[in-house]
């Protein structure tokens, strides 16, 4: 059975567009698989700042700095329950894809959407995640002789 030309330029047009949808569905999983990474390397700076602060106020005298040292407790605390809730929407967010891969379906706009809403997330925690760190070390470098 031959299939005349517009059958197969609509055929080759559909398993294109379908292969797009999925290297999309790929893409999103490669990005997933690095903020998983990202969100490890925070979690981990984070106890070191929080180890670093610690150390600062067990041996540091000075009193008058106990308020921004808690002010700086209270922010890594708060870095430590965003980097978790992060990595829950994250970790979701790569089920929901690899159900999308294993179905062969395309990406739901609610996962493109989800996609977009983390990406945005995590830039926004790398922006505040380095500004915090660098205020940190202002402040423990002003603390010290």
């Amino acid at each position: 059975m031959r299939l005349s030309e517009n059958k197969l330029m609509r055929f080759m047009t559909s398993n294109i567009h379908h292969y797009e949808k999925l290297s999309k569905t790929e893409q999103f999983l490669q990005e997933c698989a690095g903020w998983i990474r990202l969100l490890d390397f925070f979690k981990q700076e984070n106890i070191h700042l929080k180890t670093r602060l610690s150390f600062v106020v067990d041996h540091t005298a000075a009193t008058d700095f106990l308020p921004l040292a808690e002010q700086f407790q209270n922010e890594f605390i708060l870095k430590d329950e965003f980097i978790t809730e992060i990595n829950k929407d994250v970790k979701n967010q790569q089920t929901m894809l690899t159900d999308s891969i294993i179905k062969k379906t395309q990406p739901e706009e609610k996962l493109v959407k989800t996609q977009q809403k983390l990406r945005n997330e995590i830039e926004f925690l790398e922006k505040d995640f380095s500004s915090n760190k660098n205020k940190f070390n202002k402040f423990i470098s002003s603390v010290l002789d």
